[in-house]
C-alpha cells in the first residue's frame, strides 16, 4: 500500500482516474440510462421522464459552487483535496442505500427521484475534487491520455450501470440492482482511502497534523477572491469563444441522443432492456477503444485540431443518418446508428477536456475546470429537458437534422485561422 503514490507512477495515475470515473459512471448508467429507458417503457408521459432526467442531472450543473470551496479548503495531510473525495464518496454510498427504500419505481417516482438527486449532489462534489486533483498531479504531456482514462472509466461505469444493472433490474428486481450499485460504490471508496497523492501524505491525520492543516488553511485565499478570479477567467474572450462552442456541441449531442432513444422505444417499440444493453455493452466497448486512440491523438496532434475533426465527422453523420430516417425501421440500421452515436460524447470529451485544461489558471484551476464541467453538464440537462417538450412539435429526425447543421457550423467556425486563439494554437 505504501507504493500507491500518484505523483510517482504514471500507471497508477491512469488506473486511479480510470476507476474514479468508473465509480461516477455506474449511478449515471443506472439512473440516466437504465431507469430512463425503464420509465419510458412504462408509458409515462414524455415530460415526466424528461423532468426526472433533468432533476437527476441538475446537481451537476452547480459544480461551480463547490469548486471555490474545494480550493479554499484544499490542504490536508492525507493529500490535498483527497479529504473531499473520500468524504463525498462515503455520503454518496449512503445516498445510494436510500434507493433500497424504493419497491415500485413508477409508484414511488418521487422517492426514486429524491434518492438519485441526493446522490448526484455528493457525486458532483466528488467529481469536482477529482478534476482538481487531476490538474494538479498530472503532467501536461499526459493530460490527453489521462482524460482518455477518465472518459473510458466513465463509459465502462455507464456500461455496468446501464447494461449490468438493467439486467439485474429485469431479472431480480429494483432492490437487488440498487444493492449491487451500493456495494460497488463502497468497494471503490475503500480503495480510494489507501491511495496517496504524495509519499509524505498520511492515511489518517493526527491531532498535531490537524492543527497544522488549520494553520495552512488560514493562509489560503478567501472564497470571495476565488469567485472574483473565477469570473475573470471564464469571462475572457478566449475562454468564452472556446467554451461556448464546446457547450453548444454538447447541447446538440444531448438533444439528439435523448430524442433517438425515446424514438426507438415509443415509435419503433424497442424494449427498454434491449436498448439499455446495447447502450451499455457494445456501444461502450467501442467507445472505450476510440477513447484510447483519441487520448493518444490529443497528446500528439493537439486537442484543438482533434476537436475540429470530431465535430466535422459527427455533423456529417447527423445529416446523413437523419436524412435516411425512413430506414430506421430496419433493426440493423437503427442499431448501427445507436452504436455510432454512442461515440459522440466520448469523442468530443477526449479532445475538449484537455483543451479546457489549458485555460485553467494557477490557484483556481480546480474552480475553473469545475465551472466548465458544470456548464457542460447544464448543456446536457437542458438538452434532455428541451427535447422532452420539443418532441410534441417535431420528430426525432427533424431535431437531428437541426443539430447536424449546428454542429457543422461550429466546426466551420473553429476551422477559420482567425478564430484560433493563442490558447488554441498552443494546444494544437
Amino acid at each position: 500500500m505504501k507504493n500507491l503514490v500518484l505523483r510517482e507512477s504514471a500507471g497508477l495515475r491512469y488506473g486511479t482516474f480510470f476507476y474514479l470515473y468508473g465509480m461516477q459512471g455506474i449511478p449515471a448508467g443506472f439512473g440516466l440510462t437504465a431507469m430512463v429507458n425503464y420509465l419510458n417503457a412504462q408509458k409515462l408521459p414524455v415530460q415526466t421522464v424528461a423532468t426526472f432526467t433533468a432533476m437527476v442531472g441538475l446537481p451537476w450543473t452547480i459544480q461551480f459552487v463547490w469548486g471555490p470551496l474545494i480550493d479554499k479548503y484544499q490542504y490536508s495531510v492525507i493529500g490535498h483535496r483527497k479529504q473531499w473525495v473520500v468524504l463525498t464518496q462515503l455520503v454518496a454510498v449512503l445516498a445510494s442505500l436510500l434507493l433500497l427504500l424504493v419497491r415500485e419505481p413508477v409508484a414511488q417516482l418521487s422517492l426514486l427521484t429524491l434518492a438519485f438527486v441526493v446522490h448526484s449532489v455528493f457525486a458532483s462534489i466528488q467529481d469536482a475534487s477529482v478534476d482538481a486533483i487531476a490538474i494538479s498531479v498530472v503532467p501536461e504531456a499526459e493530460r490527453g491520455r489521462v482524460n482518455a482514462c477518465m472518459r473510458g472509466g466513465f463509459l465502462l461505469g455507464i456500461s455496468a450501470g446501464a447494461a449490468g444493472l438493467s439486467w439485474v433490474l429485469h431479472h431480480y428486481g429494483f432492490f437487488w440492482a440498487a444493492l449491487a450499485q451500493s456495494a460497488a460504490l463502497l468497494a471503490f471508496t475503500i480503495l480510494t482511502f489507501f491511495i496517496r497523492l504524495d509519499k509524505t501524505d498520511q492515511l489518517l491525520p493526527s491531532r498535531h497534523q490537524r492543527r497544522a492543516a488549520l494553520a495552512q488553511n488560514a493562509d489560503n485565499p478567501s472564497v470571495s477572491w476565488l469567485f472574483r478570479e473565477l469570473f475573470r477567467a471564464i469571462s475572457e474572450p478566449v475562454s468564452l469563444r472556446l467554451f461556448g462552442g464546446i457547450a453548444l456541441a454538447y447541447l446538440c449531442f444531448s438533444v439528439f441522443g435523448w430524442a433517438y432513444s425515446n424514438h426507438l422505444i415509443r415509435e419503433l417499440h424497442w424494449s427498454d432492456s434491449t436498448l439499455s444493453m446495447l447502450q451499455g455493452s457494445w456501444g461502450s466497448l467501442t467507445s472505450l477503444a476510440l477513447i484510447v486512440v483519441g487520448g493518444i491523438l490529443a497528446d500528439r496532434v493537439g486537442p484543438a485540431r482533434l476537436q475540429r475533426w470530431v465535430l466535422g465527422v459527427l455533423g456529417c453523420f447527423l445529416l446523413v443518418f437523419c436524412s435516411l430516417s425512413f430506414w430506421w425501421k430496419q433493426e440493423a440500421v437503427a442499431t448501427l446508428g445507436l452504436l455510432v452515436w454512442n461515440l459522440a460524447d466520448p469523442s468530443l470529451s477526449v479532445a475538449a477536456l484537455p483543451l479546457l485544461m489549458t485555460l485553467c489558471r494557477p490557484q483556481i484551476e480546480g474552480s475553473q475546470f469545475t465551472t466548465y464541467m458544470a456548464l457542460v453538464n447544464l448543456s446536457g440537462v437542458c438538452g434532455s429537458y428541451i427535447t422532452g417538450w420539443a418532441l410534441h412539435l417535431v420528430s426525432a429526425p427533424a431535431l437531428g437534422l437541426g443539430c447536424g447543421v449546428l454542429v457543422l457550423g461550429l466546426c466551420y467556425g473553429l476551422s477559420r485561422p482567425q478564430a484560433l486563439s493563442q490558447a488554441e494554437v498552443r494546444a494544437a
